[in-house]
């Protein structure tokens, strides 16, 4: 029997024993696992710090390093988001509808645990804490499986997690790590219908498009962040300039940084040569339209490939339009369904964009910085759904469960 098999069948029967556990004790697996983090905190670094070695040996960029490194302070915030995700509430067992039949028969809609959950992602070693302490809160095994880049740290982690589980009567098979990164091991989890309840992919597009194509198992997709801001022809400068900078460069590496500003013409041909220039003063590096390579020629020219591209770093796509509807219309062709912002102080504008725009989180005035499970105070995210069934937006707590009717009744029959 292969690893993959082995461990998915282990899951499985662990899936059963976790069904039942009380919210006081999976609340203590999780404070053990948050002590044991920090305990284990110089063997998670060194073991992180192979990782980091090779990736410059490998001549990964700069943000991918970043996805990957563990320090001191990221340790400690996974510890304290384990916290946070002990006070919420623990949604398995909530009655989430009733109903009393005429005949006597008492129906009752629950949460329940979805089963074994594999998750197979890249790069972000966070993932591995976040999917295993979000499963077992829920009390769904889980199946991880990341990528070559952080091997040596996913391994130090689900080690953490397992001595951390040893001191509670959960068994450790409920978190399950595929130490092979080889493609043949990917390709073996889409096609674990007998084991996996459901498979959720977390990285770049091509992960999430290869997934999605190739597995006969039900994939809750996450998508990939080509995020855009629309700085319609009422935004107020100061707001603007703020949140543009922000949302790209305080964490240009993740999903749901900016890559893409639409901005209104009239408030380009006013605004937008100094926004360019600070653009260009934080590092950002700008390929834009004809108009704004007119008016800014350090940027260079766009490609059809640019307005869709997730750039992940300091690069920015800029365009001009002629009106808010233009601006729908962009965003609905290339982007990724993930999040979308427009700055006006037009509510009309506001409300077409918000309704309009397909995507699982929009924003007026606001950055797009904030699509996350921390910020909406979900704790910890399983990921960001971009898909409409079963979950859509930061997947919490109740987007790891399903449901199921319960059946009370005095000896009726269907007549």
């Amino acid at each position: 029997m292969n690893e993959v098999v082995a461990k998915g069948k282990a899951a499985k029967a662990a899936s059963y024993q976790l069904i039942g556990l009380t919210t006081e004790k999976k609340n203590e697996a999780l404070e053990q696992i948050a002590k044991q983090l920090v305990n284990d905190k110089e063997t998670l670094l060194k073991e992180n710090e192979k990782d980091l070695v090779e990736g410059r040996k490998k001549g990964l960029n700069g943000s991918i390093l970043d996805r990957i490194m563990l320090n001191d302070a990221r340790i400690a915030d996974m510890a304290s988001a384990i916290r946070l995700l002990m006070e919420l509430k623990d949604p398995i067992g909530e009655i989430m509808e009733t109903i009393e039949k005429e005949n006597g028969l008492l129906i009752k809609k629950l949460r329940v645990p979805i089963g074994v959950i594999g998750m197979i992602y890249e790069a972000r070693p966070n993932v591995t804490i976040d999917a295993a302490t979000l499963s077992l809160k829920t009390g769904n095994a889980v199946i991880l499986r990341g990528s070559s880049s952080a091997r040596h740290s996913n391994i130090a982690l689900v080690s953490s997690i397992h001595k951390a589980l040893e001191k509670t009567g959960i068994p450790v098979e409920a978190v399950q790590l595929i130490e092979d990164t080889s493609r043949e091991t990917a390709k073996e989890l889409f096609h674990l219908n007998e084991y996996l309840d459901v498979l959720i992919p977390r990285g770049g597009k091509n992960l999430i498009e290869t997934v999605i194509k190739e597995s006969t198992v039900p994939v809750l997709e996450t998508g990939a962040g080509n995020c855009h801001i629309f700085i319609d022809e009422t935004a107020d400068i100061a707001m603007v300039e703020r949140i543009v900078l922000n949302g790209k460069t305080q964490r240009p590496s993740v999903c749901n940084a900016i890559e893409s500003l639409l901005i209104h013409e009239s408030w380009f041909q006013g605004n937008g040569a100094r926004l360019l220039s600070l653009l260009d003063e934080a590092g950002i590096e700008i390929f834009g339209d004809e108009e704004v390579s007119l008016t800014f020629p350090k940027a260079q020219a766009a490609t059809e490939d640019d307005w869709s591209n997730e750039y992940l770093a300091l690069k920015i796509s800029v365009k001009t339009v002629h009106d808010v509807t233009e601006a729908i219309e962009h965003i609905n062709r290339y982007g990724t369904k993930h999040s979308e912002a427009i700055l006006t102080e037009n509510g009309q504008n506001a409300s077409l964009f918000l309704n309009k725009v397909d995507a699982a989180a929009v924003y007026h005035n606001a950055s797009t910085r904030f699509t996350d499970g921390f910020e909406f105070g979900y704790g910890a995210e399983i990921g960001i759904s971009t898909q409409k069934l079963h979950a859509r937006g930061p997947m919490g707590l109740p987007a790891m469960t399903s449901s199921k009717y319960f059946i009370y009744g005095q000896g009726q029959i269907r007549e």
